[in-house]
């Protein structure tokens, strides 16, 4: 039977994996087995960089932290090797680099996860690693917001360049003029 000290320090890990279930708005869960520690120190910089948490877990703690969570459906995928990459912030984040990391890694592979408490299939962690980085899609959206903008500025360094409003006016009269006017039919020859 383990020590107080040890049993101590275990519900001490399992509370703490349990608040960063509880808090954490995604969560993937993968075998690493496989790979290597060139790849591995580079996975965990790219992940850190995106904000997520990445540790290797032991499969007791995690199943007894995800039962206190309310992430039961997790037990059934504890086998093996495990790491959990959790993210407080970006949905996508861990998806998207841990599926890189697996399709080029071989034993390398995506267990499960979970998206705002709900535990999800692999499915939707794969479209979740599809989706573009947070930075990619608001330069989307400012760009959808600038079109507008930047045909009206267009339109006005037109007028500008066409020697201003008044010029531009008197051009319009003249082609309304001209289209105004009917046509002249041509003159008859007077009857000798």
């Amino acid at each position: 039977m383990p020590s107080a000290k040890v049993l101590e320090e275990k519900k001490a890990i399992v509370a703490e994996l349990s608040e960063r279930l509880k808090n954490s708005v995604t969560g993937v869960l993968v075998n690493y087995k496989g790979i290597n520690v060139a790849d591995d120190t580079a996975m965990r910089k790219e992940l850190r960089e995106s904000g997520v948490k990445y540790t290797v877990v032991k499969n007791t703690l995690l199943s007894r932290a995800a039962e206190e969570a309310d992430l039961t459906g997790l037990q059934s995928t504890l086998e093996g090797t495990t790491a959990l990459a959790t993210s407080d912030e970006d949905y996508a984040a861990a998806a998207r680099i841990l599926a890189n990391y697996a399709k080029k890694i071989k034993g390398f592979e995506i267990k499960a996860g979970y998206l705002d408490g709900e535990i999800v299939d692999l499915t939707t962690i794969d479209k979740l690693a599809k989706l573009p980085t947070r930075e990619i899609l608001l330069a989307n959206v400012l760009g959808a917001f600038q079109a507008p903008i930047a045909s009206f500025a267009r339109a006005i360094q037109a007028i500008v360049d066409d020697g201003g409003i008044d010029a531009c006016l008197a051009k319009k009269a003249g082609e309304a003029a001209s289209d105004a006017a009917p046509a002249e039919a041509p003159a008859e020859a007077p009857a000798e």
